[in-house]
C-alpha cells in the first residue's frame, strides 16, 4: 500500500475524506524504518495522529477534539487491515 492514502469515512454528519500518512523515519545507515504513526488530515485541517504499538494491536489518537472515539476508531480499524506492513518494516 502506498504511504499516503485518503479514507472515506462514513458518519452521522455525512462522508468525511480523511487523509492518512505513514509517518517514517529515517535511521542513518539504514532504509526507512516505519514508526506506527499515522498522521491524519482533512483537507488542510491537521487532525492528530493515530499511533499505534509495535504489534499494532494497541491505538491511541492524540487529538480527541476532531475526531469521536468511535471515528478515530474506524480509521484506526482502516489502518491496521492496510498499512500493517508500515509498521513491520
Amino acid at each position: 500500500m502506498e504511504k499516503s492514502v485518503i479514507y472515506d469515512l462514513d458518519t452521522e454528519d455525512g462522508i468525511r475524506q480523511i487523509g492518512i500518512e505513514a509517518v517514517q523515519q529515517l535511521i542513518p545507515g539504514t532504509n526507512v524504518y516505519a514508526t506506527g504513526v499515522f498522521r491524519l488530515s482533512e483537507g488542510e485541517t491537521d487532525l492528530g495522529d493515530i499511533v499505534f504499538d509495535d504489534h499494532m494491536h494497541e491505538w491511541e489518537y492524540t487529538c480527541m477534539g476532531n475526531l469521536t472515539h468511535r471515528e478515530a476508531k474506524k480509521v484506526a480499524r482502516f489502518i491496521k487491515h492496510n498499512f500493517k506492513t508500515e509498521v513491520a518494516e
